[in-house]
């Protein structure tokens, strides 16, 4: 009686092995490669408002009667220089005491900062500037 001693794979096992193979990895992977590309949001987003509150501090340094405060409708999206895919737009309107929009000054002005990050998000932030002591 003859006894095989041949170790090792068929052809057939390791063509099995690489459909199963090729089936298996990108369904494994995928949910890896989505988590590292939503790493880069809190960034984006950390940004965006760090960025809308520098140029809100830009308008909060005038004084409420300053021409840099003048009411003005919601301006074009403009890229911010240095900040690749990052633009900026902002409004001033006159409004009331109840911050609802008025014809007439009334001593108050808000101020509305809107920045959209590279991923086509917006993040808004709102003040107000009062002619009052």
């Amino acid at each position: 009686m003859r006894v095989n001693n041949f170790k090792g794979f068929t052809l057939i096992e390791i063509i099995i092995l690489i459909v199963l193979a090729a089936i298996l990895i990108p369904a494994i992977i995928m949910p890896f490669i989505t988590g590292i590309k939503a790493t880069t949001k809190p960034e984006m987003a950390a940004r965006a408002i760090y960025l809308a509150h520098q140029k809100m501090e830009e308008f909060m340094k005038y004084q409420y009667d300053d021409s840099n405060l003048n009411p003005t409708p919601l301006t074009p999206y403009t890229p911010i220089s240095g900040h690749s895919g990052y633009e900026w737009q902002w409004e001033i309107l006159l409004v009331d005491n109840n911050f609802i929009q008025s014809a007439s000054d009334q001593g108050y002005k808000r101020v509305l900062v809107r920045v959209k990050d590279p991923q086509n998000d917006t993040y808004e932030i709102y003040s107000v500037v009062t002619k009052f002591p």
